[in-house]
């Protein structure tokens, strides 16, 4: 390669400033900016750290948010919004979705992320990656991969075993990246089992590239190169942000002096050229952004994001009348995102309790902050006054939350308790009125359990954007029947939580061993009771399940059920589909999400809805053949209105794929004897199991069952001589060289059909 041309594609693959990429030859620098739920453009000069206030952007609820809504297309015209502002600030690249799992609740950085769960993440990760893309904008779906704790996150190394890596943690990302091929795909700060992502060739060429058909750039997160040689070698493509030229140039050296290959190079520069001409061909200079409209749908979306997890004697919907007391500091200065580098600065912001008055006009509101969020401590005054406004209304609306200073971007939460101050408010309140209404406002879960026995009715905001203190006062008087489901489970205590034990880890390494049970799965697997489980939402309507249908469709299943409205107000129910294996002859989790679809019905109104699940969510990874397998047998398929409200039930069987694995001298006799060829060999050469003279086992035991798990070159020594190495050697090279059963050639990972 000219050295010319080295030079000018070492220089493509880094950033020419905090936020843009270099101009190249006649190739323009295009801009890329801090998202998912606004566009965080800053605005004059640029500082080094990009921590500068930023221009004012619509505010959408942050993903933790918008992920309640279960809204497929509600995600999608937020992303369409958010590319059209992009379109408007000429930014080319936004930096979202961020769509790691909630492995811990401690996570600092979970309001980023939109569940627990690898199928909703993967689904309205998706839609959200459609909707800014149909407008001309990029995205960087992010952080890839396993950026679950920001405790020590550039230096961190998760060390996760094969099945839960492929099965929780990297599932949504492959949904994403094979349904909506995002342009960029950023690489997160830590390391995945000792290596760095940023220059781990596994995650970034194999499975990325290779196995998920990826074709866009493969972006770092800001500062997460450690050695750009090794990241270029492994698959990265653009180094963010400018570095001053020191990697470039190593780079060039690396080239020259035969360390690092010029195709390398090569491609990575092509790559980013595609990204800067695609993108530039898409900008518009003729795309106006109405702040109205915008606002309106941050309003829609916060509405449509809050769940109501608790009602008891329906006291929701609130009356507009008579006498109400509004407490909670969040009332008045509402928690409405995350802090770090999400953070928006709003185009306006609804306040709480001027929504509550607006929409209550005719109703006596009064207020008491109740508690502060500065971290001063509990101050009895302000309960004494709480207590008073609510001792004389009808009705108290107590804001409770989390601080930004509680949570945020850069550091993990030490607990899930609500701040004691807010418990004791809550107490004194309930003490002097039974009818209470509590109004969450967090981005990760928050312990319930001391809330549940005072509080008659509950609803979850999480963090709801700009339009938040619109969409609480709609939910409240009714305006909007509530029809949010949760994405995390909310436990009775942190302690009996999957990661409690490895979280967050210690001599910058966290074991993932909780394996495969994540979130639900692991409260189902251990029958722990919780004070909310995952996908929980109630509403001000009731729904019906009946005439369930489950089929195969080749390696889907279609599912088909009839919801009916059969309360008194029309309303929107979010239909769940789990899967079971019952039969299954690997560790499976007791149910998995594996779809979902809304079906919105007047009073009396039935509608059928069908749900096609796909075989990417029915799938185990065999370590054995290093690949995705669909256990062939009996499905156990159930629909209901939350992990743990399952209506109905039925099975179907999926004719799955045939697993050959070779047979070694490690494999054991039950192995071998399940083999088609060598099982009726070895029935003739091996002696059979020992018996008494009543017919039983001679030492008490199932010898049968006993002699299967041992290895056959164990057998052989065994054997008496009846059976020598070498002919096992032989015997297993025929049974390997055969054709599986039903087949023309043998697989090149083969072994007994799994049954």
């Amino acid at each position: 390669m000219p050295e010319s041309d080295l030079t000018a594609d070492a220089s493509l693959g880094s950033g020419g400033s905090f936020w843009t990429t270099k101009a190249v030859g006649g190739l323009p620098p295009i801009m890329l900016t801090d998202g998912p739920h606004g566009v965080r453009k800053q605005q004059g000069s640029v500082d080094h750290l990009g921590l500068a206030a930023s221009v004012p952007a619509t505010c959408f609820p942050p993903l933790a948010g918008l992920g309640q809504s279960w809204d497929v297309d509600l995600v999608a015209a937020v992303g369409a919004a958010l590319g059209r502002e992009c379109q408007q600030q000429d930014v080319r690249v936004l930096l979202g979705p961020g769509i790691n799992i909630r492995r811990s609740p401690l996570g600092g950085r979970n309001f980023e992320y939109l569940s627990e769960d690898p199928h909703i993440s993967g689904v309205l990760g998706a839609a959200w990656v459609r909707g800014v893309q149909g407008e001309g904008v990029g995205t960087s779906l992010k952080h890839y991969a396993l950026n679950n704790q920001e405790d020590d996150r550039m230096r961190v190394s998760a060390d996760v075993d094969p099945r839960p890596l492929r099965e929780v943690y990297l599932r949504g990302f492959r949904r994403v990246v094979q349904d909506a091929q995002p342009w960029t795909v950023m690489c997160s700060y830590n390391r995945v089992n000792g290596v760095h992502v940023s220059q781990d060739p596994f995650l970034l060429t194999r499975v990325l590239r290779d196995e998920w058909g990826f074709a866009g750039v493969v972006v770092s997160d800001w500062g997460a190169v450690r050695d750009r040689v090794a990241a270029v070698a492994a698959g990265l493509d653009l180094q963010m942000p400018y570095d001053g030229g020191a990697g470039d140039a190593a780079v060039v050296a690396a080239v020259e002096n035969g360390a690092l290959d010029a195709a390398a190079v090569e491609r990575a520069a092509a790559r980013v050229t595609a990204l800067v001409e695609k993108a530039t061909a898409a900008q518009r200079s003729d795309v106006t952004v109405d702040a109205d409209a915008h606002h309106e749908l941050a309003r829609e979306a916060a509405s449509r994001s809050i769940v109501l997890i608790r009602n008891d004697g329906d006291l929701l919907p609130l009356t507009p009348a008579g006498s109400i007391a509004v407490i909670g500091e969040f009332a008045r200065t509402p928690r409405y995102q995350g802090g770090g580098s999400s953070h928006v600065n709003a185009t306006r912001v609804d306040i709480p309790i001027d929504e509550i008055r607006s929409a209550a006009a005719e109703a006596d509101i009064t207020f008491a902050p109740g508690f502060t969020v500065d971290g001063s401590g509990p101050d009895g005054a302000l309960v004494d006054e709480a207590v008073a406004i609510a001792a004389d209304s009808d009705v108290a609306v107590v804001f409770l939350g989390l601080d930004a200073s509680q949570e945020s971007e850069g550091f993990d939460r030490e607990s899930i308790d609500l701040p004691a101050e807010q418990l004791d408010l809550l107490a004194a309140v309930a003490a002097v009125q039974p009818r209470v209404v509590v109004v969450l406002q967090h981005g990760g879960v928050v312990r319930l359990a001391p809330v549940v026995p005072v509080a008659a009715a509950m609803i979850d905001g999480a963090l709801l954007g700009q339009g938040g203190g619109a969409a609480i006062a709609r939910v409240l008087f009714g305006a909007v029947n509530p029809s949010a489901r949760l994405t995390e489970t909310v436990p009775l205590r942190l302690e009996e939580t999957p990661a409690f034990l490895d979280f967050p880890g210690e001599h910058q390494h966290v074991r993932y061993g909780e394996g495969l049970f994540v979130g639900y799965r692991w409260y189902d697997t251990r029958g722990l009771d919780v004070t909310f489980p995952f996908g929980h939402g109630l509403s001000y309507t009731t729904f019906g399940y009946d005439g369930l249908e489950v089929r195969a469709e080749g390696e889907s299943i279609r599912v088909a059920v009839r919801v009916t409205n059969t309360g008194s107000r029309a309303g929107r129910e979010i239909v769940q589909v789990y899967a079971a294996v019952p039969g299954s002859a690997q560790v499976r989790v007791p149910r998995a999400l594996v779809g979902f679809a809304a079906v919105e019905l007047e009073p009396s109104e039935q509608r059928r809805v069908e749900v096609v699940v796909d075989r990417r969510d029915l799938e185990y990874w065999d370590i054995r053949v290093d690949r995705f397998v669909l256990e062939p047998g009996t499905y156990e398929i159930s629909v209901g209105a939350s992990s743990r409200d399952l209506r109905a039930s039925a099975t179907v069987d999926l004719v799955g794929d045939t697993v050959t694995v070779p047979l070694t001298v490690e494999s054991t006799i039950g192995e071998a004897m399940a083999h088609p060829i060598a099982g009726p060999v070895l029935r003739q050469v091996l002696p059979a199991p020992p018996t008494s003279e009543d017919g039983g086992d001679g030492l008490g035991v199932d010898m049968a069952r006993m002699m299967a798990s041992i290895p056959l070159e164990r057998a052989i020594a065994m054997s008496g001589g009846a059976a020598t190495r070498e002919q096992l050697e032989q015997l297993l090279a025929v049974a390997n060289a055969a054709p599986p059963v039903g087949g023309d050639a043998p697989e090149p990972a083969g072994s007994p059909p799994v049954d």
